[in-house]
Parts: C-alpha cells; structure tokens; sequence
C-alpha cells in the first residue's frame, strides 16, 4: 500500500479548519494548532486554504489532506479541477473533494477530474469525501483512493445524525474496496473508538479539537440549561 496512506493506517487525523469572520482564520495559527495536534499523537492533518496548506506542508512532518471550500452550498468542497490542481501544488499529499453524485461546477465528471489532477501530479492521492454509499460506489468507479463519510447528513440525501451515521459508515465500510476515513461529527473519544471498530481506516476528527467556539458553546449551553 501507498506509504502515506500507511502513516495514517489506524490513527487519528485532526481536522485544522477556521471559518470566515472567526479570529483564529490565519494560517499561522491554524498551524500552530496542527503542530500542537501532531504532538498530541495526530498521525494526520486536515487542511483547508492554500495559505493554511502551504504553512502547514512546511511546519510538519505527516501527511497533510488539503482542500478548499469555495461557497457554502452544493458542491463546494475542492469543487474543480484548478482547485485540485491548486491544493496539489501546495505540497499536500492528498487532495480531499467532494465525492458526490451531484454536477460540479465545471462540468467536469469526478472521474475526468481525478484522471486529470493525476496526470498533473501522479504522486498526489484523492480522497472523496461522500453522503452516501451510492457516492462511495461511484467515487471507487472514478478511480479515487480514498473514500471519507464527511459529507453524510449534509447533501440532502440522508438525514443528519447527531453523531456519525453509522449506517454509512457500515455500509462503505462494507464495500470492501478502498481506505475508508470516518469523518463527521466525531465529538468524543468513544466515537472515534466506535468507528475504528466498525472497520475505519482512520478517524478524521474536527470541530472536537480544534474549534474552540463550538466547544465553547456545547459547555455554555449545557450550563444555561441546568
């Protein structure tokens, strides 16, 4: 098996992502807390933004997931192929995008677009991040190498769930046919637990590490309802 995908073989990556408006949206900070989650034992960093990416590529010595979101609807997630092709050049080792079944806004087919983000850059590989195992099934057509649940509950497809959606992430797992990254709404360590037992790759986690605001909330909120 490809030797990035064995660094990350049955451990945890953590998601560093900032969002517009919010103070921490810098890429000095967003790689300061990835250096501080490598040294907590991540195996793995999830990034977003080509100036986070490249900060990141240069700070630290694991494999980096890089992506772009580009609005914050449909297919927004890394949504063409300049946008892979940008992330690629950033020195990420894998380039994660959304893996639906929904039209992207080139015009471009997943599989034309991982075929031709591969004849740039060979050595990079594709995670496609899924709603569905129908998005799993089609992304394994494409040719990608990876296959995440980030996007489970969020395309209308299926219902959201308070935690992962288990039922996706047992049916991709049950695919048998590529590296399965469990991500989305990971929120405690007994989760992430959860799906390493039900046949996870690795863990991708986010908001419970690294997005102080929302952590913030969930303890305030339980606060103010006692």
């Amino acid at each position: 098996m490809n030797e990035i995908l064995e660094a990350l073989r049955g451990g945890l990556v953590v998601s560093c992502q900032a969002y517009p408006g919010e103070p921490m949206l810098d890429p000095r900070t967003m790689t300061q807390i990835a250096q501080a989650a490598v040294a907590g034992g991540a195996v793995g960093i999830r990034g977003k933004g080509l100036d986070d990416l490249r900060a990141m590529h240069a700070a630290i010595d694991v494999p980096v997931i890089g992506l772009v979101k580009v609005g914050s609807e449909g297919v927004f997630i890394t949504p063409t192929l300049a946008d892979c092709l940008a992330v690629a050049e950033t020195g990420a080792q894998i380039v994660a995008l959304d893996g639906t079944r929904r039209p992207r806004p080139d015009g471009r087919t997943l599989a034309e677009t991982v075929a031709e983000l591969r004849a740039a850059f060979p050595d990079v590989l594709v995670m496609a991040d899924c709603g569905s195992v129908a998005d799993a099934q089609a992304a394994v057509a494409a040719g990608v190498d990876v296959l995440g649940t980030t996007l489970a509950g969020y395309t209308g497809e299926r219902p959201p769930t308070e935690g992962p959606d288990w039922e996706v992430v047992d049916q991709v797992v049950a695919l048998g046919a590529l590296p399965v990254f469990v991500e989305g709404r990971v929120h405690s360590p007994a989760q992430a637990a959860e799906a390493m037992r039900r046949g996870a790759f690795a863990v991708v986690v986010g908001t419970a590490i690294t997005h102080p605001t929302t952590l913030t909330r969930w303890f305030a909120d339980a606060i103010a309802g006692a």
